[in-house]
């Protein structure tokens, strides 16, 4: 059987496999050999229900797929491999007209739709708790001076000293809110893009926490890193405050690791290239009740803590059209920032 030749589909990083009317596979992309850990030769030819367990329920949605033109998404299709472990996949199917080819299977690993969904989720959640934080903080900085002023005012009538300690509390409060609210607005300004080392971020970030915390962090970087384009104090700042909070709830050492990952899906964009930064601590883990919503502004693991760093970081990787995610567990705590490189 001839091959069919799709050379648009070379280079994509995700799995392609093309199937004529009889559902007999003709094409095979190289990342469809890499995930089904067969060559294009070994495929072409097969057929492609034979491939999966469910078959007949597969069977069925393919038909229905290709007699009504439509695009069909099975998920849970098991692709069952010779003396290996059955593979979840999501398979999603394209009509196409094409010579000899009337379908297009994309296949992905479940866990990876699972990854892009759950980035994609927190990314519009991120959206909406910025527009509400913004907005509240508008709507508090406005009394807040207000507050302010008026205390002002009464300390200057105020003969006894310790009348006008009270005045002195309202003033340094109202001064405390007044900066929190503006450490809610700072990361509506946009990123001043350069051309800059990563690792010299982070040499930044680590001569900052040791100073004022005394951890010891420890550093494995990848030399080969080419530059990242991004907003370097940004970017400080992101690092600054997953290592910060790490020292805060007690963490003594810290690890800051990087490394170059290739072929890797960000926010559902395809990048050949990717920044993986770590930030890896010893401390007593995030507590299990506040791990879903540990992004969210004023959410706090610690007695005290405001809420705003993570969220903060959050922020400003996702102006980078990057994404932090973490696991966590008592005594190894890992913040995985993941940005493109080109």
């Amino acid at each position: 059987m001839k091959p069919a030749s799709f050379p648009g589909l070379e280079l994509l990083a995700t799995a392609v496999v093309a199937l004529d009317e009889e559902l007999v596979v003709r094409y095979a992309n190289p990342a469809a050999e890499s995930l089904l850990a067969t060559g294009a030769k070994s495929l072409i030819g097969q057929a492609f229900l034979l491939l999966f367990s469910e078959r007949e329920e597969l069977e069925k949605t393919l038909a229905e797929a290709r007699s009504a033109h439509w695009d069909y998404s099975a998920r849970n299709v098991t692709y069952t491999r010779a003396g290996r472990e059955p593979l979840p996949l999501s398979c999603v199917v394209t009509r196409v007209e094409a010579p000899d080819v009337a379908l297009l299977a994309e296949l992905r690993p479940i866990e990876q739709q699972l990854r892009m969904a759950r980035e994609e989720r927190l990314h519009f959640e991120q959206q909406a708790n910025r527009e509400l934080i913004r907005n509240l903080a508008h709507e508090i900085k406005n009394p807040l001076g207000g507050l302010r002023g008026s205390a002002q005012l009464l300390e200057k009538e105020l003969q006894r000293d310790e009348l006008r300690e009270y005045t002195q509390v309202i003033i340094k409060e109202a001064d405390r809110l007044q900066a929190l609210m503006d450490r809610m607005l700072t990361p509506h300004r946009a990123p001043r893009i350069e051309a800059l080392g990563v690792h010299e971020v982070l040499e930044h970030v680590r001569s900052l926490v040791k100073a004022e915390f005394g951890v010891d962090i420890e550093r494995d970087y990848d030399p080969s890193l080419p530059e990242v384009l991004g907003d370097r104090e940004q970017l400080i700042q992101a690092v600054l405050n997953i290592a910060r909070n790490a020292a805060q709830v007690g963490a003594k050492t810290v690890l800051f690791r990087t490394r170059a990952l290739r072929q890797v899906t960000i926010l559902r964009q395809r990048c050949r290239l990717a920044l993986e930064l770590q930030v890896i601590d010893d401390g007593p883990g995030v507590p299990d009740e506040i791990q879903d919503r540990i992004f969210n502004p004023l959410v706090s693991g610690r007695e005290g803590g405001t809420g705003l760093g993570l969220s903060l970081a959050q922020t400003f990787v996702q102006y980078h059209q990057g994404v932090i995610e973490f696991e966590s567990r008592p005594g190894r705590t890992t913040f995985r920032i993941l940005l493109p490189l080109t």
